[in-house]
């Protein structure tokens, strides 16, 4: 599918070759902040989820896709809809790069370009959010680059370094 290809990245399904991959990401603790986790998670927990990743996103209410370099296609993230709610057309939307050394190259940047294209074009959203922790300002610019707007403040959300820290609600409205 074209839309789910960038220039210099492409999203794809995930497979069960992704175990190790997924694993990684999910038990890595420097990341669990981002993702609200606090245990981790077993390869069996995670071949299960692979084995039904393939349900529909009406079925299964989310959409999960390994963000991939077009030049060795290695992932090197994961970008989530959740919450997909078909009735009010609307999902909640997170991205992931495992690697420092991946980040701050505008990967993130592009896979949420494409998967805004294919939220709006394919599954004909009205409107994706967003929860951001205030301090995370490359999240913050990524996803106001590309007009989501900051609808609310949730004080004191989560609980990480033995300190609460605000998170912020964004929105995006197809226009």
């Amino acid at each position: 599918m074209v839309t789910l290809h960038g220039q210099n990245i492409y999203l794809r399904a995930l497979e069960p070759e992704d175990l190790e991959f997924i694993y990684a990401i999910e038990n890595d603790e420097d990341i669990w902040e981002v993702s609200n986790t606090i245990t981790p998670y077993s390869k069996f927990l995670i071949r299960q989820y692979l084995e039904n990743a393939h349900q529909d996103i009406y079925e299964a209410k989310q959409l999960r896709l390994a963000i991939c370099k077009k030049n060795n296609s290695q992932a090197i993230g994961l970008i989530d809809l959740f919450d997909f709610d078909a009735k009010n057309k609307r999902a909640g939307i997170g991205i992931i790069i495992q690697n420092e050394t991946d980040r701050s190259n505008g990967f993130g940047k592009e896979a949420l370009g494409l998967m805004l294209d294919y939220s709006f074009q394919q599954l004909q959203l009205h409107q994706l959010f967003a929860n951001i922790g205030t301090e995370n300002k490359a999240s913050l610019s990524v996803f106001t680059t590309f007009g989501f707007v900051e609808i609310g403040v949730k004080k004191d959300w989560n609980f990480t370094n033995n300190s609460f820290h605000d998170e912020a609600l964004f929105q995006l409205i197809k226009k």
